[in-house]
């Protein structure tokens, strides 16, 4: 007879529940976050436990990690993409355990990716490269928005980013707001010089893998997008057709529709959210580089608007960008935009 297990994870402990192919509960128990204590915990089911289910939580590196050290089979559970029974009075995290444990002996377990160990903190740098961008960003945003208030005085992003701390006692006269200004500029130095730093470390390491030539084959598309791209997508060969990559891109419409009329919309937020700001970007660069491109933009655009437009080409580039990486091939114009 086989065991399964479910574990619902949280900051600082997690609940274990296992359960046999008859869905009767053998062990159910509230444990501390440490690896030592839930492999002996399990270790007494190890022989036939077919799998364990882990709710994936900000936080599930290490137990996934550790766990599949240890042999046994993992499954990491898209909380997003399954929902209990509606008519439920009352549920808490020994029921959520042991539903996940249910889901898995019943095979409808809705599974996300478990990213591998050895390439995960390379994209998760970039993660944090992009945290940096934007931070700068606000503080470019913030300094403009003062050049504005107090001295009617419009400078575009690249000029901010050439002043220096001693430029500001020279545009305000009035201390505190020099103080302010010098801080900024500081903080858009600081936050620039950091994000610059990860960029040269991820490209050292990456800019010689093929998926990376491949990706940056597709005109406008440069290192920091071909880097959210390959990292982010990983194993292309997880998703079953070009739509199904296009809907983790966020690329397609999220709409709930009865008799011809529209009833809400979806789950806008299942996906990948890095990927779905990247072929964004991608097709606003798209259309500087490529005319066919071009002519398809405004083709859309002419029809619906701009934004409408940009989604189209970005699901384009998305579908283009599954097939290229299926079939190892370069960017193909004649291809995409037949």
């Amino acid at each position: 007879m086989q065991f399964y297990a479910g574990i619902d994870l949280h900051s600082s402990n997690n609940y274990l529940g296992i359960i046999n192919t008859d869905d009767k509960r053998l062990f159910g128990k509230r444990l501390p976050n440490c690896i030592k204590t839930i492999r002996l915990a399990l270790e007494p089911f190890r022989k036939d436990l077919a799998g364990i289910a882990v709710e994936s939580t900000y936080n599930w590196y290490w137990l996934v990690d550790g766990l599949q050290e240890d042999g046994y089979k993992m499954h990491l559970a898209n909380p997003s993409a399954f929902q209990k029974y509606e008519g439920l009075k009352h549920t808490d995290d020994k029921s959520d355990a042991f539903w996940l444990a249910h889901m898995l002996r019943l095979g409808i377990l809705p599974q996300g990716y478990i990213y591998p160990k050895n390439r995960r903190a390379i994209r998760d740098l970039m993660r944090r490269r992009l945290k940096f961008v934007n931070q700068r960003t606000s503080h470019i945003l913030s300094l403009q928005s003062m050049l504005t208030r107090h001295l009617a005085l419009r400078l575009n992003a690249n000029e901010i980013k050439k002043l220096k701390p001693a430029d500001a006692d020279k545009l305000f006269k009035d201390p505190f707001a020099a103080l302010a200004a010098k801080n900024n500029i500081s903080a858009i130095a600081f936050l620039g010089t950091k994000a610059k730093q990860m960029e040269r470390k991820i490209l050292a390491t990456t800019k010689l893998d093929k998926q990376f030539q491949v990706i940056t084959s597709i005109p406008g598309v440069g290192n920091i997008l071909g880097l959210t791209v390959m990292l982010e997508g990983d194993d292309f060969g997880r998703f079953p057709s070009p739509g199904n990559y296009s809907s983790y891109c966020r690329c397609v419409k999220s709409e709930k529709k009865s008799n011809g009329k529209k009833k809400g919309e979806g789950n806008r937020k299942n996906g990948n959210r890095y990927l779905a700001w990247a072929y964004v970007e991608a097709a606003h660069q798209i259309i500087r580089y490529c005319p066919e491109a071009n002519r398809f933009y405004q083709r859309k655009k002419a029809k619906r608007n701009g934004a409408v437009a940009t989604k189209a080409l970005g699901n384009k580039l998305a579908r283009a960008t599954y097939c290229m990486m299926r079939d190892q091939t370069q960017f193909d114009v004649n291809k995409i935009f037949r």
